[in-house]
């Protein structure tokens, strides 16, 4: 196990119950409208990249929409 993902577990641990809970009702219908906004583009051939924040560089559709989700959900706090 690397460096990075020990720490990862080690924060994870720490993350109080209530607190993934919150992350999770936050993250996942972020993620579907997202989601359906790449859908919509990608269908149309459009550049949808470039509505989506933090997505313009990733290659996936789903990559480019958990990349989007962070970058709202970063904008939150």
């Amino acid at each position: 196990m690397s460096i990075q993902a020990k720490q990862h577990a080690v924060s994870m641990a720490a993350v109080g119950k209530e607190d993934r809970k919150a992350f999770f009702l936050i993250f996942a219908p972020a993620f579907v409208v997202f989601l359906a906004i790449a859908l919509v583009g990608q269908t149309l051939g459009m550049q949808w990249r470039s509505w989506l924040p933090g997505a313009e560089s990733v290659k996936s559709v789903t990559g480019g929409v958990k990349a989007a989700v962070y970058t709202f959900m970063s904008h939150l706090q």
